[in-house]
């Protein structure tokens, strides 16, 4: 495992942890509905450090997140849904989709194009969602105060 990767070495280890056999009991244990609760924990933390401008605790707590990250990419593999590289996969096309100012040949001259830009292809990719409501895609898992200020940022 030492010639591995970081992230190699990370993705075998949870699927080890993960094993029903020989894995560790809690992480057998775990499904999505159980470990939810840590993604948005890393998050805040993660969060807690940036404010806190402590980058070695940031280190750490990216290094959490990424955990969980990897942990539901192998719940999702065990139920043959989609895997790490799939999750990797979508975020690499979406930011070359989501950036045609650097990947194709869209002018953006300022901050404020480029949001418009983002925001217009955001709308085009859920485009083929059944509902039609432009606050749809605000979801409901958010801290009420940070889904108010999407709602109301969307209304406006």
């Amino acid at each position: 495992m030492s010639d591995d990767t970081p992230i190699q070495q990370l993705l075998t280890i949870i699927t080890r942890l993960r094993d029903p056999a020989t894995g560790c009991p809690w992480d057998v244990k775990q499904d999505f509905d159980s470990i939810g609760a840590y993604t948005i924990e890393e998050a805040y933390e993660v969060v807690d450090a940036i404010d806190r401008r402590d980058f070695d605790h940031l280190k750490d707590e990216l290094g959490d997140l990424l955990l969980q990250i990897v942990f539901q990419s192998e719940l999702a593999r065990e139920q043959q849904r989609f895997d790490f590289n799939d999750v990797v996969g979508a975020i690499v096309d979406k930011m070359i989709r989501r950036h045609p100012h650097v990947f194709a040949d869209a002018d953006v001259r300022t901050v404020e194009d480029q949001t418009r830009l983002w925001d217009q292809q955001k709308r085009a990719e859920q485009g083929n969602t059944s509902d039609p409501s432009a606050l749809a895609d605000i979801g409901t898992g958010m801290p009420e105060w940070q889904r108010a200020l999407k709602l109301q940022k969307r209304a406006a």
